[in-house]
């Protein structure tokens, strides 16, 4: 036979319980949140009477209050979470020298801080690519032919696209693709998209905001054009 140390998952003795609240009359005056979570019924017979009631109904509201309360933490710190991750990004733009850098930052903090799956980054003009960048550079008809209808906003959009457009903008990438989150590069005229896709076909949905997205796209609108190949 071995001793059993007793621990917080052992039933406790209801009368060293009672015994020990008789020697500490005070004790729910020091824990009061207990007191929510207590149960007392009101001797009305087989009814449940009206105070029994009303305790039952504030008991879930506290529980409910709590369970909000809790999701305000958790959404606060997701949250901080994101500010810090966006303004590391940002920093790294604007310190970038020329547009390679400025790119390599984009797609390095997509990748490791957000974990965004896949990232694109088109850019519309008459060059192959631009040296050290991963970003292509596709003719302005060449896009309008393949993705005209996401072009002609200015406005981000999520969701899915048809097997074309996907095959467009990720080429290498393309059977992966599940829904994308999309919104184009103006600076007076539509000079790119930024494009960033997920594996799972419900990730990006039409329903969803875009903030984020498009607050990076109003700064690289304002740090790219004059990095472009003229």
């Amino acid at each position: 036979m071995t001793d059993h140390s007793p621990t917080l998952a052992d039933p406790l003795d209801p009368e060293l319980v009672a015994a020990y609240l008789r020697q500490h009359p005070d004790f729910f005056v020091y824990q009061k949140d207990l007191l929510a979570d207590l149960v007392l019924p009101h001797e009305s017979g087989p009814a449940v009477s009206l105070v029994e009631r009303q305790v039952s109904v504030l008991r879930e509201r506290n529980m409910d209050m709590r369970h909000r309360l809790s999701k305000l933490l958790d959404n606060a710190r997701d949250n901080d979470k994101l500010f810090d991750k966006t303004k590391r990004l940002i920093l790294n733009l604007l310190e970038g020298q020329d547009l390679a850098d400025i790119i390599d930052a984009l797609y390095y903090s997509f990748d490791h801080e957000f974990g965004i799956h896949f990232t694109s980054v088109l850019f519309f003009g008459h060059a192959d690519r631009i040296p050290g960048s991963q970003a292509r550079v596709v003719p302005l008809s060449e896009a309008r032919d393949h993705i005209g209808s996401l072009i002609k906003s200015s406005r981000a959009i999520c969701g899915s696209l048809g097997e074309r457009e996907i095959r467009f903008i990720f080429p290498k990438h393309a059977q992966d693709i599940g829904s994308v989150a999309i919104v184009p590069l103006v600076h007076g005229a539509s000079f790119g998209l930024l494009a960033i896709a997920n594996r799972d076909a419900n990730y990006y949905r039409s329903s969803m905001g875009t903030l984020f997205l498009t607050y990076i796209s109003e700064v690289l609108n304002r740090l790219l054009p004059k990095h472009l190949p003229r």
